[in-house]
C-alpha cells in the first residue's frame, strides 16, 4: 500500500490503487479499461452521458459529476479535449484536487502544461504531465509508449500502475518536457503520412490502388529509418562535410516535382523539403550532406 504525500492511503492492501478518470473518449476510455482490467478501484466521469456503461459492466464506477470522481481517487487521470477543457473541468475542483495526485494526459502543448503544472502547485496538486505514443487500440500492448514529465515522486511512486499503458519514460522535472517530445515525435509522423500520401496520389491515375503502393512503401520506409541514427550523428557532430553523405545537390527533388505535376497532384509535401534544399543549395552547401537541411528548419529564414 502506498501514500501520498500527506500521508493518506492512495489504495488497498494488496497494492491496488484507487483511481479516478476523467473523460471518456476513445483514449480515455482505453486508459481506464487498462485500469480496470488490472484490479485497480476505477471511478470514471465523461461529460456526456453512456460513454461509461462498458467500462460499469466490467466493473468500473461511474460518477455523476467530475467532483464526485476525484473525490473517489486519490489519483485523478484527466484525458480531455484539449487545455481549454482541462481548465474547464477542473478550474472549479481545485479545493477537491488539493492533496491528491494529478496525471494528465491531454496533449498539450509545452507552454500549456507548464502553466497547467504551475496552476496545480498553486492549488497543492502533486502534478505529472503525460504525452501517449500510441492510438487507443494499443494501449497495454506492444509498441505503446507514454512519455512523461513533471512532479518525479508522483512517477516514481506510480510508475507499476503507468506501466499499464505502455512503456513510461520520464524526461525531468520540466513539465513541458514530454508534450515537447510528444509533438516533435508527431511531426515527424505526419510528415511521412504526408509523403505516403504524395506518393499514393503519384501513382493512382496509372491504376495503382492505395493498397498496392502500402505493400511497397511500408517495408521501404521501415527501412529508411535506419538512417535515422546516421543523421543524428552528422547533425550532433556539426559536419557536413563527412564523406559517405549523399549530397544536397544530388538529393535535389525537382524531378519528384515534375513527376508529380505531370500526374495531376498537388506537390506540396514535397516541395516543402525542395525549399529546404534549395536554401542550404542557395547558401553554398549543395557538395555537403542531406542532413544539412536540419539547418533549415533550425534557423528558419
Amino acid at each position: 500500500m502506498t501514500t501520498d504525500g500527506n500521508g493518506d492511503h492512495d489504495g488497498d492492501e494488496n497494492g491496488s490503487v484507487r483511481v479516478s478518470v476523467l473523460g471518456l473518449g476513445a483514449m480515455g476510455g482505453a486508459l481506464a479499461d487498462a485500469l480496470v482490467r488490472a484490479g485497480h478501484p476505477t471511478t470514471v466521469w465523461n461529460r456526456s452521458p453512456g460513454k461509461a456503461d462498458d467500462l460499469v459492466a466490467r466493473g468500473a464506477r461511474a460518477a455523476a459529476t467530475a467532483a464526485d470522481a476525484v473525490r473517489a481517487g486519490r489519483l485523478v487521470v484527466v484525458c480531455l479535449f484539449d487545455h481549454a477543457s482541462v481548465h474547464e473541468v477542473l478550474d472549479p475542483l481545485s479545493r477537491e484536487l488539493a492533496g491528491r495526485t494529478l496525471v494528465n494526459v491531454t496533449t498539450t502543448s509545452p507552454e500549456q502544461s507548464r502553466e497547467l503544472a504551475a496552476w496545480a502547485g498553486r492549488a497543492g496538486i502533486a502534478y505529472l504531465d503525460g504525452g501517449i505514443m500510441a492510438v487507443p487500440q494499443m494501449i497495454g500492448g506492444p509498441g505503446s509508449s507514454v512519455l512523461y514529465s513533471g512532479s518525479a515522486d508522483v512517477f516514481h511512486r506510480y510508475e507499476p500502475l503507468l506501466g499499464l499503458w505502455g512503456t513510461s519514460t520520464y524526461f525531468g522535472e520540466d513539465a513541458g518536457l514530454a508534450s515537447l517530445y510528444d509533438l516533435a515525435l508527431l511531426a515527424g509522423m505526419y510528415v511521412m503520412f504526408a509523403g505516403f500520401m504524395h506518393g499514393a496520389a503519384m501513382v493512382a491515375p496509372a491504376g495503382v490502388t492505395a493498397g498496392e503502393f502500402a505493400a511497397m512503401a511500408a517495408p521501404w520506409l521501415t527501412a529508411m529509418t535506419g538512417s535515422f541514427q546516421e543523421f543524428a550523428e552528422v547533425i550532433d557532430g556539426g559536419d557536413y562535410t563527412v564523406e559517405g553523405q549523399q549530397s544536397l545537390e544530388f538529393s535535389d527533388l525537382g524531378d519528384i516535382l515534375a513527376a508529380g505535376s505531370a500526374q495531376g497532384v498537388g506537390t506540396d509535401a514535397v516541395a516543402m523539403v525542395q525549399k529546404l534544399i534549395r536554401r542550404q543549395i542557395d547558401a553554398g552547401h549543395g557538395a555537403e550532406g542531406f542532413a544539412r537541411i536540419f539547418e533549415s528548419i533550425r534557423r528558419p529564414a
